[in-house]
Formats: C-alpha cells, sequence, structure tokens
C-alpha cells in the first residue's frame, strides 16, 4: 500500500465529516438566532395555559434550523451507532462554548463610527445569547442523551425494522425535555413561567409536526447514504451501528 494512501479519507469517513459539519452549522446558528420570537399563526380561538391567555402561537427563530439537526442526528445514529452521535454531540457542546467565546470577544471591541450595526443593537440580540447557550449546553447535553437512548431501545425493540418509527419516537420523547430546560434557563425572570410553558408547548408541538414531516426525507437521505456507500459497505456499517460500535 502506498504511503499516501494512509492519507485518503474513506466514503464513510467522508460522510460522517458531512454529516457533523452539517449538524454543527445548523447547531450553531440555532442557538445564534434563539432569542428572536416570531408569531407563526393566529389562533382561531384563546388558549389558557397555568392562567394566562394565548391567541397565537410563539416560536423561537432557532426552531428554524433544528428541523436539520433531528435528521442529521438520526443518519448518523443509523449509520455510525452510539460512539459515532455521541462524538459529534461532544463537539457540538464544544463549538457552541465556543460560540459564545466569540461573541463576547465580539462585543467587547470597539465598534467603529461608520458600523452599520450599533453596539446597542449588536449587544441586545447576541447579549441574550450568553444565557440561552448555557441553558442550550445543558437541555442539549439532556436531549442528545434521551435521543440516542430512545433510538437505540426503539431499534432494539423494533430488530433493526421500522426507521419512522425511530426516528420519529426518539425525537418525541427528547425535545419537550430539551425546550423546556433551555426556555426555563435562558428566560427565566424575563418571561412568567406560564408563557414558558406556552412557549415550550409551541416549540415543542411544532418539532413533533416536524419530526413527522420529515420521515420521507430521512428515508431519502437513506436511500443517497446507501448508494453513495453501496449497498454493502452501508449494511456492515448499520449492523456494527446497531451493536453500539463505529466504523469510522
Amino acid at each position: 500500500m502506498a504511503r499516501d494512501s494512509f492519507y485518503v479519507l474513506t466514503k464513510p469517513q467522508k460522510l460522517y465529516v458531512v454529516c457533523a459539519a452539517i449538524f454543527i452549522t445548523a447547531l450553531v446558528i440555532a442557538e445564534a438566532t434563539a432569542s428572536k420570537f416570531f408569531t407563526l399563526f393566529e389562533l382561531p380561538f384563546t388558549i389558557t395555559i397555568l392562567g394566562q391567555e394565548f391567541d397565537r402561537v410563539i416560536m423561537t427563530a432557532g426552531v428554524i434550523a433544528f428541523p436539520i439537526t433531528f435528521i442529521v442526528t438520526d443518519l448518523l445514529n443509523e449509520y455510525y451507532g452510539r460512539r459515532g452521535i455521541a462524538f459529534v454531540t461532544l463537539l457540538g457542546m464544544a463549538m457552541i462554548v465556543f460560540e459564545f467565546v466569540i461573541l463576547r470577544v465580539a462585543m467587547a471591541v470597539p465598534t467603529a463610527e461608520i458600523s452599520p450595526v450599533p453596539d446597542e443593537a449588536f449587544n441586545t440580540v447576541f447579549g441574550a445569547s450568553g444565557r440561552i447557550i448555557f441553558g442550550s449546553l445543558v437541555a442539549y447535553l439532556l436531549g442528545q442523551i434521551a435521543d440516542i437512548t430512545l433510538f437505540h431501545w426503539l431499534r432494539g425493540l423494533t430488530k433493526g425494522k421500522h426507521l419512522w418509527l425511530r426516528a420519529t419516537g426518539s425525537t418525541f420523547g427528547s425535545q419537550f425535555l430539551d425546550t423546556f430546560v433551555v426556555l426555563t434557563v435562558a428566560f427565566a425572570g424575563q418571561l412568567a413561567f406560564s408563557a414558558i410553558v406556552a412557549i415550550t408547548i409551541f416549540n415543542y408541538a411544532y418539532k413533533f409536526i416536524i419530526a413527522v414531516v420529515i420521515t420521507p426525507v430521512i428515508y431519502g437521505a437513506h436511500y443517497v447514504m446507501d448508494a453513495y456507500l453501496g449497498h454493502e459497505t452501508a449494511e456492515a456499517m448499520i449492523e456494527h451501528a446497531g451493536g453500539g460500535e463505529s466504523m469510522v
């Protein structure tokens, strides 16, 4: 074997790098945009949650990027197993901390007079990210542990069949915890507890619906990855992943 061949990435390794890059990019974007709330739609009726009335569905902008993390998490679980997704989970946490440090430095440097974005506006947007990032670290870790555990439990329960069930079921089971924790840590003292619960419910419902809607996307990505890897390699990776091992 030629010496240079040791530095050539295999197809599974290239695919792992691509999945990890997509996951971490979506994760960092979600954290950076989570402080913005928007109205998804107005309700045709008023609902009461913990004594407070709501006539519209309010979401955080962070949910826009999260469906991408759902897809990649399930694909990494499927092909690379617990060890593969665990490494990306820890790397994602490190990148969230790295994002926080960079934002602090960006806020600390003096703003030039010609800057189109003044200090006040910049700090208002990214200053809120500190608590959000801290809350996200806790919620992200708990949510990922729950997601990975549920995914592999369902995988064993169904003997490797019904990809849709473990993909949707793991998301359904982990995302309420993730959403509630991050909103509580990030906005406690700024929002009423009833508002935090309401936004948690709205965001969770959205995430669950998205988890169902993107199931065909997961199957499509599964097909593309199988075609890229080759059927034999893909089957071997899935078998190893089911046993808790990784071929990366």
